[in-house]
């Protein structure tokens, strides 16, 4: 049932976006390239071959875009820095590059002169290509050197108006769709090490990370860092059953525990430990291929998070699925589970992302059981829709916002302690190995015109009345929100429509008229020609 309530005062309300999927300018000002450059521009590994080069032009455009969140009414914009933007190879060492500061810089104090909180995370994804060329990525410990460097670095020059830290957005994709199954850059195919490898050197990293702002900036510049950990639900086929309980439990323990259970308890999830362990010795291994950490590893990264970010957008229903030893073992065959989902759930977009609000209130209420009640900021949260069409009234978005937004203010209630939400994203963007085909954004991006303008869907209307409102105060006024949102869309389409027509006719203007015009001179040309020759 739905909630009327409002939320705390106090509580954050925000709209998030990363880097590499918005900013375009990919080789512009000194960048040096990501994995991501490199990942996109070979042929066959994204969605109809497209690439982030340009995407939103979002270098070009932070104060357009500022103005955006400025209508929104947000208190924070979560954003995450270009590591080869700032370092174009990713060794402190060897460059940084002044121009790239200098744009993060004027983004922050932009941000901050329209009362705008930044919240930054030092890397959602871009990893610098030098880096995964000479040392293999986050294969390598001696990335956790190479980040830290990185991340002083930007302490030092943006720290002392940023006191909202993310250490990694979501590593549970850079790592496991990164070195396991291929789909994202760097594309490695790394088989049943590959993903626990990364995973290993991300944790450390982000504990070492942690540990230097707490010892040489914490003092003076009076900030928190974190990590985001992004993280479906995994809801018992039967609940009457202990082995499908078992295997939901399993569910969230190899997604979320992974990297909450080391940095909130010291070490892996024991489920975890003992899956792989038994499956590592059946395979004939010596060890595990999930690796372990010493107890002076585990004492250094317990405690290292002054929040904790969650992103989350969909919930599977899961059982017991035994695979046999003799596949050749890897993370999604460690856990022993299938998933599946009710055909009835919503889904609004791609047919991985149903609707199912109640499962966020559940995933929650896990996080203050199992790791004592964190401070909690929802980093993502949201849905796409397909790429077909403009998608300006967009309501399945705004029945999703409201249902999810909803059950946030139900785990409230049960003494679970969010602070903030965070909707993802801004705008529609880049979206990894899917391309341009799925849209997130509360803003529509025109992408077929050069200048790339933005429109508001009728989703921007609806999350800023629930901003204003700060919850939802009553249904009368809740249902009238939605309906209002739902008739601003069209005069948005009438505009978008004057816009595309404009677009053509300056299409026509210069590229059809010089042609027609080149060709007219030709044809005086050769008629004058013509005319001299009978005439001689």
């Amino acid at each position: 049932s739905f909630y009327y309530g409002t939320f705390p005062a106090g509580f954050l309300w925000g709209v998030g976006s990363s880097a590499y999927q918005t900013e375009g300018a990919w080789d512009k000002d000194g960048k040096g390239p990501s994995i991501w450059d490199a990942f996109t521009h070979k042929p066959g590994q994204v969605l109809g071959n497209e690439t982030g080069d340009s995407a939103c032009d979002g270098y070009y455009r932070v104060k357009e875009d500022i103005q955006l969140l400025k209508e929104l009414r947000v208190n924070h914009y979560l954003l995450s820095l270009s590591w080869p933007r700032i370092m174009p190879t990713g060794i402190k060492a060897e460059q940084l590059n002044e121009k790239g500061i200098q744009f993060y810089n004027d983004t922050i104090n932009s941000l901050l002169e329209n009362n705008i909180t930044p919240i930054v995370s030092l890397y959602h994804w871009d990893l610098p290509q030098v880096l995964q060329e000479k040392y293999g990525g986050w294969q390598n410990i001696s990335m956790i050197n190479y980040f830290n460097d990185y991340a002083n670095l930007c302490f030092e020059k943006f720290g002392d108006r940023v006191k909202h830290w993310i250490t990694f957005s979501n590593p549970w994709a850079v790592a496991e769709n990164g070195y396991e199954t291929g789909e994202h850059a760097p594309g490695l195919k790394l088989g049943g090490c590959g993903a626990y490898k990364a995973a290993h050197h991300i944790i450390k990293s982000h504990a070492k990370v942690w540990h230097s702002y707490n010892t040489t900036w914490r003092r003076e510049q009076q900030g928190i860092v974190g990590i985001s950990l992004t993280s479906g639900w995994g809801e018992p086929v039967d609940p009457h059953s202990q082995s499908d309980r078992d295997a939901a439990e399993r569910y969230i323990q190899f997604h979320l525990g992974w990297f909450a259970n080391p940095i909130y308890r010291g070490d892996y999830p024991e489920v975890m430990k003992n899956y792989v362990g038994r499956k590592s010795a059946q395979q004939g291994l010596g060890t595990s291929r999930l690796p372990t950490f010493s107890v002076q590893e585990k004492t250094y990264i317990k405690g290292t998070s002054d929040f904790l970010g969650i992103g989350h957008f969909t919930t599977r229903y899961v059982l017991q699925k035994n695979f046999p030893f003799l596949q050749v073992s890897g993370y999604h065959t460690d856990r022993d589970l299938a998933e599946l989902v009710d055909p009835n759930w919503p889904a609004p977009g791609p047919k991985w992302l149903y609707s199912v609000p109640w499962g966020f209130r559940r995933l929650l209420n896990f996080i203050k059981t199992q790791y004592g009640n964190p401070l909690i900021y929802v980093t993502e949260n949201g849905v796409s829709e397909p790429a077909q069409g403009t998608g300006l009234c967009d309501e399945g978005r705004i029945l999703y916002l409201r249902g999810y937004i909803n059950e946030i203010l139900k785990a409230l209630n049960d003494g679970v302690n969010v602070k903030g939400y965070t909707a993802w994203s801004l705008l529609d963007k880049f979206e990894w190995n899917k391309g341009f085909s799925e849209k997130f954004g509360l803003y529509h991006v025109d992408f077929k015109n050069k200048n790339k303008p933005r429109y508001p869907k009728a989703s921007v209307d609806y999350y800023k009345k629930i901003i204003s409102a700060n919850g939802f105060p009553n249904s009368r006024e809740v249902e009238n929100w939605h309906r209002k949102a739902m008739d601003s869309c069209s005069s948005t389409h009438q505009h978008l429509a004057a816009d595309s027509l404009i677009t053509h006719m300056e299409m026509v203007t210069e590229i059809v008229l010089p042609t027609v015009f080149t060709l007219c001179i030709l044809i005086c040309i050769v008629l004058l020609i013509f005319y001299l020759r009978s005439h001689t």
